[in-house]
């Protein structure tokens, strides 16, 4: 939908400016009215200004306001407090302004005889799909407040997700860069100041030695090569992740590298699980629940799976017997739970535990991965400072050496 700026007046005369996103005009004009403004002027943005308004209304509203107001919303229905005196509470009572400005717009809508899911809908941006998913089947089994309930432990455990790793990914960015400045560090500064000693000690370098002098020699004319190298390097795996045709391949080598494997391998199945879950419980149908895992999943190789499951599920294969055609990804354990779900009939109770156990599986990763890496990290520092001191105490070594010969 386009986005619409406008300025108006409030019932008190203060002059105020705001942003709305909506169907046409019209319709604007229509809920900005209802909301106790008088409408001085409107226009709707060219379609560059759509992409950086929508940036800017995002902006702010961080997952966490999200599950508040999905935990809040679902204990005041639970109580018998009305929808829009409910959703209007929260919005005037939360701290993030800008989520509390959606909100007013979401119990506007509903004023003006929209349903809940569809006025939630037209804020798509901060409420992702399955919570409009969700609150359709709660409106239509008359169980909204349990419907919020799993909105809110889905969101939180997709936001344990995420923060599982970062908090992995955390160790082994710092010890890279510290690795790098204090290997400039010894290029730039001391070398070139033994390299001085050594000219004026008159001695053949050794090849090594010489070879250092040079690589120090060009770290101080080019030292920015050694900051703009890694971010060229990150620039080139995301242009060809970006691209279709060689997005398959970097995923794959991703899924090969030893401890990255690990982690990825842990937080795709936990996502695999607890997409799956929350998509049963919400009524979704089987195919649809797999497009929408599709849609969602970053990694080509898993994405590829998914299709090849959906496909073989559409045929009339079990959901257990498609996800066994793909052992490399999903472990015995993923298989048998499907199956026992799909035998009992609990499908979803089998998937939040395979939910809980890979989500508290990355989380520990996450945690030991300092300690996982050290011993790599600390090979490379000391191959690379092993090389640089044998380089600088050769010279020394064999002039002490001709000094006692003579």
């Amino acid at each position: 939908m386009p986005f619409f700026t406008y300025k108006a007046i409030n019932n008190s005369g203060e002059l105020l400016k705001g942003i709305v996103e909506d169907v046409d005009a019209v319709h604007a004009c229509d809920n900005i009215s209802a909301s106790g403004l008088h409408i001085l002027k409107i226009r709707q943005s060219h379609r560059l200004a759509d992409f950086y308004l929508k940036k800017l209304r995002v902006w702010g509203v961080k997952t966490g306001a999200v599950i508040e107001f999905a935990s809040s919303l679902a204990v005041m229905l639970r109580a018998g407090l009305p929808l829009v005196t409910s959703i209007s509470d929260i919005a005037l009572t939360t701290d993030n302004r800008r989520f509390g400005a959606r909100l007013l717009e979401v119990k506007r809508a509903i004023e003006l005889g929209s349903s809940f899911s569809s006025a939630l809908a037209a804020h798509g941006d901060i409420f992702p799909e399955i919570f409009i998913n969700l609150v359709t089947v709660g409106e239509e089994t008359g169980k909204l407040d349990e419907s919020l309930s799993e909105v809110a432990v889905h969101l939180q455990r997709m936001e344990d997700l995420r923060s599982a790793m970062i908090r992995a990914l955390i160790y082994p960015v710092f010890a890279l860069v510290g690795t790098m400045g204090a290997l400039l560090f010894w290029l730039i500064y001391v070398l070139p100041k033994m390299s001085s000693l050594f000219a004026s000690m008159d001695v053949k370098l050794p090849a090594l030695t010489q070879y250092l002098i040079t690589v120090s020699g060009f770290s101080q004319k080019h030292w920015y090569v050694f900051l703009i190298a890694p971010l060229a390097f990150y620039a080139l795996v995301m242009f060809l992740t970006k691209k279709e045709s060689t997005r398959y391949y970097v995923d794959a080598v991703k899924l090969k590298v030893p401890v990255l494997k690990m982690l990825l391998s842990n937080k795709l199945l936990a996502l695999f699980a607890e997409q799956l879950r929350i998509l049963v419980t919400s009524g979704v149908t089987i195919d649809r629940s797999f497009d929408i895992m599709i849609n969602v999943v970053d990694n080509s190789v898993f994405r590829m799976a998914l299709i090849d499951i959906k496909e073989n599920i559409l045929l009339g294969s079990k959901i257990s017997d498609a996800v066994k055609r793909h052992e490399a990804l999903f472990p015995n354990l993923v298989v048998r739970m499907i199956s026992i779900g799909e035998s009992t009939g609990n499908l979803n109770e089998q998937l939040n535990y395979l939910s809980e156990y890979y989500l508290k599986k990355l989380d520990d990763i996450s945690q030991k991965m300092g300690k996982m890496i050290e011993p790599i990290i600390i090979v490379i520092i000391g191959s690379i400072f092993l090389i640089i001191i044998l380089g600088l105490m050769s010279p020394i070594y064999d002039l002490i050496s001709e000094i006692g010969k003579k």
